[in-house]
């Protein structure tokens, strides 16, 4: 009877400041009835249901409880907040905030769901869920606020907080054609995150980041101030913004991004090239560094390749700003070298090319045919099959470094290559590194506060295991700890032999290891002591708290 009435007291203690029904009322009529009391989804549908719905990024994202990714092995798992805000506007994040702050509440914030490090979701928590927040306005001539007389308005983009990139590329290009630089992923949000974080996308080599692009946002702050953050005006925090992490400044409740002319074209080549044994592997991934070097590190290239542990050189690479018969002349020295050894390597490839202003057109899409590579969903919503092997995903681990381009001229990189490459396939996601970007980019990129290495760096490689059909909890779908820790190995140990040939890089904030080792330099190197005197100013008290977020 004593220690259950210890273990009672200590209950009682953990749990004294969580608000009473009465107080949750209180809140709820704040946000005029948006406040929404969630459980389990696991225990409180058929989990059928749940399991569907966990298959669909879209379906997803309705869900207040719903998660892209669904935990990480030895960190997290996604987890219900018993109380969510389903904000429609900024007034309602500003009663969310201060009641939070009120009584000391762990506070989360989401909009689309999409995050590796499970900073979207947490027990025990109020979630400021800004989903229903979609909004995209187009401007002709958009002005900051607090500008001088006679600022020259920029053709630009405001999306709310819950706004997807699929619902600024519609209205952007497919309507008006422009392009504004977001995510090669339909489904992510334009503000969270992805834009706060960094953000890079298929044609980042050619217009830069998201952050780079951003022109002026509205956030709420810890005390419940709404305020206007752009060059003008708060011009500490908008840098801060620009790729200092999202959560941990404020909520942004929306953005306004430059878009830039569109090129004619969009496009990709894909393919894979085969080596018979290994020798004539390494001899591949040596050519093609040096090709890449000489032909592709330039404004008009992204995307990524594969180097497979099974002696195969995968191509998803996208192209800007190029028609078919100039994609075919860059790359007639590297496929002709290719051929002329055709007792070591087979080969098919593949090039196709869309009209820029069609490229997230679901009507077109669907109607040429061009449309076997998404999954449509409905009205001008759908994803690229590509991604569906993220959707309710549970990581093994997954580790990623930015590789300077100077690497690419030296032949014992393509060694160090090959040999991580033995443990698990290695990704070089060249639309994320901005090494060959135009001078114009690189200067909106100087703004950012993303570790400047990103400036010389070719690509990001990542090295990740990833599985589906795990919901930890679930019967017939609980982690198998054995094989999660023996895939992990298998990265750790690519990328040991990897890192060791960058040890002074960094890594990209949105797209890294939960358990990143000096992650403050590592995501934004020189420019950490600065963010950190940000933080302290506007979040003096630490509401908004991220795991790897700035003072945390």
């Amino acid at each position: 009877m004593k220690k259950l009435f210890f273990f009672l007291s200590v209950s009682l203690q953990l749990f004294a400041d969580w608000p009473t029904e009465d107080q949750w009322k209180e809140l709820s009529r704040a946000v005029r009835g948006r406040l929404i009391h969630e459980e389990n989804p696991f225990t409180s549908r058929p989990i059928e249901e749940v399991l569907k719905i966990w298959q669909n990024p879209y379906l997803i994202q309705q869900q207040p409880w719903g998660t892209e990714l669904v935990g990480w092995l030895g960190s997290w798992t996604t987890a219900a907040s018993p109380y969510v805000v389903a904000a429609q506007n900024t007034e309602d994040i500003v009663a969310a905030v201060n009641f939070a702050r009120k009584h000391q509440l762990k506070l989360v914030i989401k909009g689309c769901a999409h995050d590796y490090l499970g900073r979207s979701c947490a027990p025990n928590s109020l979630l400021i869920w800004t989903f229903n927040m979609q909004k995209v306005t187009v401007h002709d001539a958009f002005i900051p606020a607090g500008a001088p007389p006679k600022t020259k308005g920029v053709k630009a983009m405001t999306a709310q907080a819950g706004a997807r990139w699929i619902d600024a590329y519609t209205e952007v290009t497919t309507k008006r054609h422009r392009y504004v630089q977001g995510g090669g992923c339909t489904t992510v949000g334009v503000a969270g995150g992805f834009l706060q974080g960094g953000g890079f996308g298929s044609f980042s080599k050619k217009y830069g980041t998201g952050a780079g692009s951003l022109l002026e946002a509205e956030v709420v702050l810890a005390n419940g101030q709404v305020v206007i953050a752009n060059d003008y005006q708060n011009s500490d925090l908008f840098w801060a913004l620009k790729g200092g992490g999202g959560g941990t400044f404020g909520v942004v409740t929306r953005v306004t991004l430059q878009t830039h002319e569109l090129p004619k074209y969009f496009g990709g080549i894909y393919g894979q090239i085969t080596a018979k044994n290994d020798a004539s592997f390494k001899k591949l991934i040596e050519q093609f560094l040096q090709f890449y070097h000489e032909h592709l590190n330039n404004e008009h290239w992204g995307e990524q390749v594969k180097i497979l542990p099974e002696n195969v050189l995968q191509l998803d690479m996208c192209f800007q700003g190029l028609n078919e018969k100039q994609v075919s002349k860059i790359w007639k020295p590297w496929i002709d070298w290719v051929k002329s050894q055709s007792d070591v390597y087979t080969m098919r490839t593949e090039i196709d090319v869309v009209p820029a202003d069609k490229w997230w057109d679901r009507e077109f899409r669907v109607k040429t045919g061009i449309g076997d590579n998404m999954t449509p969903y409905k009205d001008h919503l759908f994803y690229w099959k590509g991604n569906q092997g993220e959707v309710g995903a549970f990581i093994y681990a997954h580790r990623t470094r930015w590789i300077p381009l100077s690497l690419f001229k030296k032949r014992e990189f393509a060694q160090v290559l090959f040999d991580a490459s033995r443990h698990l396939p290695i990704a070089l996601h060249f639309n994320k590194g901005l090494s060959g970007a135009p001078q114009e980019t690189i200067a909106r990129e100087k703004k950012t506060c993303l570790n400047p290495i990103v400036l010389e760096s070719a690509a990001l490689a990542i090295l990740a295991s990833i599985d589906q059909g795990i919901y930890p909890g679930v019967p017939g779908h609980e982690l198998d700890q054995k094989k999660g820790q023996e895939f992990a190995a298998k990265v750790n140990a690519a990328a040991e032999i990897l890192f060791n040939a960058i040890p002074h890089s960094g890594s990209y904030s949105n797209e890294t290891d939960y358990f990143e080792k000096d992650w403050s330099f590592s995501f934004w190197g020189e420019n950490y002591p600065k963010l950190l005197q940000i933080k302290q100013k506007y979040d003096p008290d630490n509401l908004f708290r991220v795991h790897h977020g700035v003072g945390n």
